[in-house]
């Protein structure tokens, strides 16, 4: 559901303690299904509404305490609000979501459905832990599929209304080499490749960076931490003597993405070019 482009979407949000980080609910114009979200702290009143008696599929989310990584439950139930309860011993999770339909029309077949359809792409996106084993899944009717398959294009355009983006591939809507705006950074022999997106900046699989911190890391530590992790996580490996990428990785800023490959501090604006030399910098100067 990522690949393709969304349709144009009139979303109504409504906070209903009037903070966005509180309970809040989502609906899209010309669309039966609704999204209900709120923080662990709400969960008595996330419990308390009418959506949470019907049938529907939700998400826990939160942070997985032995590895630090975003971490997602995903569940289908038909009632909402007793699943819910069951899940208090989990205690990873700091934000539910659940989505049900205003027609009451979703069955046990189709939110199973859904369930193994949203527990596979996470675990495509590679955002976050998912912590579910396989999910069950449904076979449906053709008719029921599609039907199923447009409720999986609101659910994707309403998480990061709700700021939930464990289903957005870390790699944006735009891939490899034949990305316009590629960048470069090279130092000491490693060269890397990346580019803006609009979470920050992105560096491609089978970049490089130097294999040893430069002294500018023990006054930058987060620099280490970071680029420890990515050893850790799987995402970055060694080779001969440099750091290698084993995929696509996602950084907040062109500077976060040009210090874990410098080994040290760096200028994100300075440190990446363009094929012809020109700072990101230029490039960006108005």
């Amino acid at each position: 559901m990522q690949q393709e482009p969304m349709t144009t979407a009139t979303i109504k949000l409504f906070l209903v303690h009037g903070d966005p980080k509180r309970l809040r609910t989502a609906e899209i114009s010309n669309w039966t299904g609704k999204a209900v979200a709120g923080p662990r702290t709400e969960f008595e009143g996330i419990l308390g509404r009418d959506e949470s008696d019907k049938s529907g599929i939700y998400l826990l989310t939160g942070t997985d305490p032995e590895s630090g990584r975003p971490a997602v439950y995903i569940g289908e139930a038909e009632g909402i609000r007793d699943r819910l309860k069951a899940h208090l011993e989990k205690d990873f999770w700091s934000q539910v979501t659940f989505f049900v339909s205003k027609d009451e029309n979703l069955t046990k077949a189709h939110i199973r459905y859904l369930e193994g359809k949203l527990i596979e792409i996470a675990k495509a996106a590679g955002r976050a832990l998912v912590t579910n084993g396989q999910g069950s899944g449904s076979k449906l009717p053709e008719s029921d599929r599609w039907e199923m398959e447009v409720f999986l294009e609101k659910i994707a355009q309403l998480l990061p209304v709700l700021g939930i983006e464990v289903f957005v591939p870390a790699s944006g809507t735009q891939t490899d080499t034949g990305h316009k705006d590629v960048l470069f950074c090279d130092i000491k022999g490693v060269k890397a490749r990346g580019y803006r997106i609009p979470d920050g900046f992105l560096v491609l699989k089978d970049s490089e960076a130097v294999g040893t911190e430069r002294p500018s890391s023990e006054k930058w530590p987060w620099t280490r931490k970071l680029r420890q992790k990515l050893r850790d996580d799987g995402v970055i490996g060694e080779r001969d003597s440099k750091l290698v990428f084993l995929k696509d990785v996602e950084f907040s800023s062109p500077s976060a993405a040009a210090a874990v490959i410098h080994g040290g501090h760096a200028n994100g604006l300075t440190a990446w070019k363009d094929s012809h030399g020109k700072t990101l910098k230029d490039r960006e100067a108005v």
